[in-house]
């Protein structure tokens, strides 16, 4: 070899070698810096965003590691990890920037609009991921393949076993009291069985049909445990001077026409109490209740957008009502919401809804788009793997108390799983002007005067209050005489704590009555027993 082909081959080398270095790699293993931190979601997502700022048009996503709390961040170029490192995440180099993964799932809305199909960026893979259900066969399948397999290394597809759908209960008789708030108290130890939860059919709002059957105050015979003064309120306090029940919380049924759907977050638009909850299910109805009967109004839509989003205001009629900001947990309590949250990949996230209750999972895939057919199309979407079913549209999901997302669909059930998609909160919130939280109220309003000298005197009902979705013991204190708060002679004041509300130990006489206590029956359990029938 002369030494001008000598120079020319190292030139050559040189030059190899410096666009191996500049060359971003999609398979490159993921790099670890030097001390790792532990990240919630919360601090995962203030880093997430300065690295964004500070490396703009670098970054292509990230994701929380869900095994050991570490954040993952995407980058283009070896240079801009050293200051993902610098903050304690893990740099992970890839091909696809963030512009390019948009800018591919802007072609697929284009030109693969084929309904049952839905498709997100997923940080982990570095791709979009396309998913086609069951019924994307024949001439559908094609025009999907068509449109994917021109985007290289940008898409992945895979399939669903299920179909995606809303998911609005049709012709609910009750919410099966799955999570219902009041299935904590459920019908209170009532005399000789009486005092049932009836199904739930008011999502949760109070338990116990007689609550307390057992004579007009006396207790005479009807056993320990006779709720709510005089013998009659067991729904939040109806009977004797029993305090008004509260408004249900997240995750509770709600009835409008011929659906069932759940509720989301309780909020409140320049001081009024509102909550939020599906799109579809605002177009489903003008007018919402606690009850499929539309005995206890709940509230109107004042806003409602589907498809392209979907969420709903429903504004309480009750301009005086003070909704606690919290989300039924199913079990007798429930899960105060402070704050809404952006979602993020690897986060874990709760959902509460009317038909199966409190389910758990992660979020898998951020600006979703799924069509449902029929025109419906909906973009910006939250995908999880968290099961919900039809009556669950609308309900909350949640992260600790961080209030997340709004149920819209799916594919599968909580048998089969599946994909399921939400509405961004904060996406809602912003377009409503609402804000998380209408009074933060607990209890059940004010005590009342205990009717007749009732076995449990005020506490807005005894245990069988459900105030704010947790079966707490309503305003809580005993009769006068003693006896524990929100407990009636050693009865038993439903499986909660005493509630928040000003005591008024009432003004008759306690007898705590000779009968044989029977529990009552409960209509409905958290995982959805007792629901009717669904679309």
């Amino acid at each position: 070899m002369n030494k001008r082909t000598g120079a020319i081959a190292g030139a050559a080398a040189a030059a190899i070698a410096a666009a191996a270095i500049l060359l971003p790699d999609a398979n490159a293993s993921t790099d670890q810096p030097v001390s790792l931190r532990t990240f919630s979601a919360q601090s995962a997502t203030q880093t997430a965003t300065a690295l964004k700022a500070a490396l703009p048009d670098r970054t292509a996503g990230w994701y929380l590691d869900g095994k050991s709390g570490h954040l993952v961040m995407n980058v283009l170029a070896e240079e801009d990890a050293k200051n993902v490192r610098a903050k304690g995440a893990v740099a992970k180099v890839v091909s696809n920037s963030m512009t390019a993964l948009k800018a591919g799932a802007r072609t697929l809305s284009d030109t693969a609009a084929v309904p049952g199909t839905a498709w997100s960026i997923d940080p982990k893979t570095n791709k979009i991921v396309v998913i086609a259900d069951k019924t994307v066969t024949g001439a559908k399948m094609a025009t999907l393949s068509k449109a994917t397999g021109g985007m290289g290394g940008l898409v992945s597809v895979k399939r669903s076993q299920g179909e995606f759908k809303r998911y609005d209960g049709g012709d609910a008789a009750n919410a099966g009291g799955a999570a219902g708030a009041g299935d904590a108290g459920a019908g209170e130890q009532a005399a000789g069985g009486a005092g049932e939860v009836g199904g739930a059919a008011d999502g949760g709002q109070a338990a116990g049909g007689a609550g307390g059957d057992g004579g007009a105050g006396d207790g005479g015979g009807a056993g320990d445990g006779g709720q709510a003064a005089g013998g009659a309120g067991g729904d939040g306090g109806a009977g004797g001077g029993g305090g008004q029940a509260a408004a249900p919380v997240g995750g509770s049924a709600i009835f409008g026409g011929n659906a069932r759907c759940s509720l989301g977050f309780n909020v409140t638009v320049k001081g009024a109490p509102a909550f939020l909850t599906a799109g579809h299910c605002g177009n489903d109805s003008k007018t919402w209740t606690a009850d499929q009967a539309g005995s206890q109004p709940l509230g109107t839509v004042t806003d409602s957008k589907f498809p392209e989003t979907d969420f709903a205001l429903v504004t309480y009629d009750d301009a005086s009502a003070q909704p606690e900001s919290a989300v039924d947990l199913g079990n007798g309590s429930t899960q105060e919401i402070t704050k809404a949250a952006e979602a993020a990949v690897g986060m874990k996230v709760q959902r509460s809804g009317s038909t199966t209750g409190l389910t758990d999972g992660t979020v898998t895939g951020l600006d979703a788009t799924v069509n449902y057919g029929n025109g419906d199309i909906v973009n910006g979407l939250i995908q999880t793997d968290v099961c919900a079913e039809p009556g669950d549209s609308g309900g909350s999901m949640f992260s600790e108390d961080s209030a997340v997302g709004l149920t819209s669909g799916g594919s599968g059930d909580c048998t089969q799983g599946g994909e399921t998609f939400f509405q961004p909160v904060t996406d809602a919130l912003e377009a409503t002007g609402a804000e998380i939280g209408a009074g933060g109220g607990r209890g059940g309003g004010d005590a009342g005067a205990g009717g007749a000298g009732g076995d449990e005197a005020a506490g807005g009902a005894g245990g069988d209050e459900a105030a704010g979705g947790a079966g707490d013991a309503g305003a809580g204190g005993a009769a006068a005489g003693g006896g524990d708060a929100g407990s009636a002679a050693g009865g038993d004041a439903g499986a909660g704590e005493p509630g928040t509300g000003t005591e008024d130990p009432g003004t008759g006489a306690e007898d705590p009555g000779t009968g044989t206590e029977d529990p009552a029956a409960v209509g409905g359990s958290a995982s959805g027993d007792g629901s009717d029938s669904m679309n």
